[in-house]
């Protein structure tokens, strides 16, 4: 074997070069492992995890604020938008993660492909947005529990979920995993018959025995509501509602053979949470009109979901939805916190934060990172004094931002990465491609910059709002001076492509070339070309959405 066939495909320990303390793997040593972090997530949990940290509280809460400030034609058309953006987002994402399955994911792709300083300042800004996360979906448990009462105290409710929270995030990985597949399941469950109650209640299943139809897309300044600037804000709701798509990707530190999974995951859960979610919004906009009352409003905050239930004509099933949307907020709320304390280890790995906080139990979990990262939620606590809805949106907004900035760095590292590989001839290895590549990451870069600089119009007219304003536009300072800092102190430089690490932390399944050729083969197959009756393609319809 010659020079140039070893570095293509290591065979040995003295094909690698030395990374210091991170361990060989045994049972492959072709494969240096950075991260000590348990892989016990299975394919099944895998996938209900990817649901579960994207169908939650943007989806229950943030479509109201959606319909109220946008109207129901900006709604459905910004989160058509947004979700072909991730789409492809997460096409790029797939390749690099089933590659290289790391526990920092695109954060460590950016610094490892792009930029040291790059990665520097995008993990520590995706760990920011985790834990804000996790402190907005706890703030959401005070506006959901407004619907039975408010002489309960809003922080009482808060603090005990974030107990909770933080009890299935530091025992095993196992375990969290098991608890979030149930809670997500309930939630793609409920959102199936929303959907079918939906369509009942549109067509006079209602408390009038009223046919709907398009009715509420022809009422007062519908269908849309407050011109360009309502039309822009929506998009930054929407980014907040498919937060967490991307962060599929960070199970993949802790995931059973990534290199199979990871592919699947990512060409089959998108299709669910589109599906969804575009139905979804379809539903709440022809069934709730835009100025119902508490729609969106500083001090409270209604579900759409819940008024359709209501507008059944049963309060039983009014706070039967309710209650499952508390569930809802609690799994987004349990997967936040899992993202970002797993990026917090992350950021100790690289050298980017104190060693401290890379400390493992006796479950290989970071309990640190996550007791760590759970004190940001205590910005939940400040709702009694500002409002929870309003707090909620500000939140949101800069949740939202940050979610666009990350999937900016995505399609970035994509195309180095994806030159790279050519350039030291790996192509042959990759278990999944990006099919888009290079104009669908290219054409995500240019929508989300665009998408970053001018959703923020409602903070300029109808006059300046100071606060709205810095809601959404503090994150591009804050990584821009991050990014320089970062680079000055370390004196980092831009990665060429023939010395790219491709090396550490990847993961071979042990397929040969002509296996992974034919294995990605029939997965470019679609199951309705392969002569199946319709109970079949039920079957296989119904395995997409639950399995």
């Amino acid at each position: 074997m010659s020079d140039a066939d070893i570095e293509k495909r290591p065979q040995g320990r003295e094909a690698l070069p030395d990374y210091g303390d991170n361990p060989i793997d045994e049972q492959n040593p072709r494969i240096v492992v950075a991260d000590k972090l348990n892989r016990s997530l299975s394919a099944r949990q895998v996938q209900m995890i990817a649901i579960g940290g994207t169908i939650g509280t943007g989806l229950f809460l943030g479509t109201g604020k959606s319909l109220a400030t946008g109207g129901p034609a900006s709604m459905l058309i910004s989160y058509a938008i947004v979700g072909a953006i991730v789409f492809v987002t997460m096409l790029s994402l797939g390749e690099m993660s089933a590659f290289i399955p790391v526990a920092g994911s695109f954060c460590t792709f950016a610094g490892r492909f792009v930029d040291d300083a790059f990665g520097f300042a995008l993990t520590w800004n995706y760990w920011f947005n985790d834990a804000v996360s996790t402190a907005s979906d706890l703030i959401a448990l005070q506006l959901l529990l407004q619907y039975w009462t408010d002489n309960f105290p809003g922080w009482a409710i808060s603090l005990i979920f974030l107990f909770v929270v933080i009890a299935l995030n530091v025992f095993s990985v196992k375990a969290y995993g098991e608890a979030e597949y149930w809670l997500s399941l309930l939630k793609v469950v409920t959102i199936v018959i929303f959907i079918i109650l939906g369509i009942a209640v549109n067509c006079g299943g209602n408390t009038s025995h009223h046919y709907i139809g398009g009715e509420y897309w022809h009422i007062g300044d519908a269908p849309f509501v407050g011109g360009i600037g309502g039309f822009a804000s929506v998009f930054v709701t929407a980014s907040f509602a498919y937060g967490g798509t991307e962060s599929i990707a960070v199970t993949a530190g802790e995931t059973k053979d990534p290199s199979k999974v990871l592919p699947r995951v990512v060409r089959n859960v998108f299709w669910r949470i589109l599906l969804f979610y575009i139905l979804s919004v379809l539903m709440v906009g022809l069934n709730v009109p835009y100025n119902y009352p508490d729609l969106s409003t500083k001090s409270s905050r209604t579900s759409p979901f819940t008024i359709v239930f209501q507008q059944a004509g049963s309060a039983v099933a009014g706070s039967f939805i309710n209650a499952v949307i508390m569930t809802s907020v609690i799994s987004a709320s349990n997967h936040a916190l899992f993202a970002g304390s797993r990026l917090l280890y992350t950021l100790a790995v690289d050298g980017y934060a104190p060693s401290v906080f890379g400390t493992l139990n006796r479950f290989k979990v970071p309990w640190v990172a996550v007791l760590s990262t759970s004190v940001i939620s205590g910005l939940c606590f400040g709702a009694s004094y500002i409002g929870a809805g309003q707090l909620w949106t500000w939140l949101q907004n800069i949740v939202g931002v940050s979610n666009q900035l990350s999937w900016i760095a995505i399609g970035i590292a994509s195309l180095r990465f994806r030159a790279a590989v050519k350039k030291q001839g790996l192509e042959h290895l990759l278990p999944f491609k990006n099919w888009t590549y290079p104009y669908g990451p290219i054409i995500a870069i240019v929508l989300n910059s665009v998408l970053v600089l001018v959703q923020g119009w409602s903070a300029f007219s109808p006059s300046f709002a100071a606060v709205d304003f810095v809601s959404y536009y503090i994150e591009i300072p804050v990584m821009i001076v991050m990014f320089i800092a970062w680079k000055i102190i370390k004196r980092t430089h831009f990665v060429r492509l023939d010395e790219m690490d491709l090396v550490s932390d990847r993961y071979d399944s042990g397929f040969t070339h002509e296996e992974r050729t034919q294995a990605l083969e029939v997965a470019r197959r679609s199951p309705f070309a392969r002569g199946q009756s319709w109970k079949e393609r039920a079957l296989t319809v119904g395995t997409w959405l639950f399995f």
